[in-house]
């Protein structure tokens, strides 16, 4: 039988004791100054995805919003605020045809809904649909009683945009999303 070489067992031994050295043991709890990440505490209730996902909205991380704002849909459902916000992140990453079939899907399951009405009027107008555009701003002007300036202001463009004749140039001119909880996000169309 031969004998094992010096130098494989003092390598073993070596890694054996630096393993030991930076692995953490059970007991040991990582104060905040070590290298260690905290863990995960799954006795907390988990952030609601429809939560973060407006959040990601307002940061500009439409496709992170994207993800949150599906994972509400397995968590809530596809209810009408899960798909008006699916529109929405949609429509902000340019997915237009996407945008569109996903908040009319909203407005048939909510009607009333301002935010969804208006966010469907700024898909057709990003579409070249300024006629169908103005109808469904109009209808959330009045069902928000006019109280948002950024509904009122994507009414007032749908409406010039719709009196402008082939002849008059029209300015681009930015749009705004309106999120429920008051959230409105600026959508800069690029040239």
């Amino acid at each position: 039988m031969k004998m094992p070489d010096l130098r494989f067992i003092f390598c073993v031994c070596c890694l054996s004791v630096l393993t030991a050295c930076i692995t953490p043991q059970p007991d040991q709890t990582p104060d905040t100054g070590s290298a260690w990440a905290p863990g995960v505490d799954l006795r907390k209730e988990a952030v609601d995805p429809l939560i973060t996902g407006h959040r990601l909205m307002a940061a500009g991380q439409y496709e992170l919003a994207l993800d949150a704002f599906t994972r509400a849909g397995v968590t809530h459902g596809l209810s009408a605020e899960v798909l008006s916000s699916l529109g929405s992140a949609n429509l902000a990453l340019g997915r237009l045809g996407q945008a569109e079939t996903l908040l009319r899907k909203s407005v048939e399951i909510l009607p009333d809904w301002p935010e969804s009405l208006n966010n469907l009027g700024i898909v057709l107008m990003e579409r070249r649909k300024p006629a169908e555009a103005e109808q469904y701003l109009r209808r959330a002007v009045a069902l928000d009683n006019g109280e948002s300036d950024a509904i009122r202001e994507n009414l007032r463009l749908a409406i010039a945009k719709l009196d402008a004749t082939p002849h008059t140039p029209t300015q681009s001119q930015p749009y705004q999303l309106v999120q429920r909880g008051g959230g409105s996000y600026v959508l800069k169309r690029t040239p």
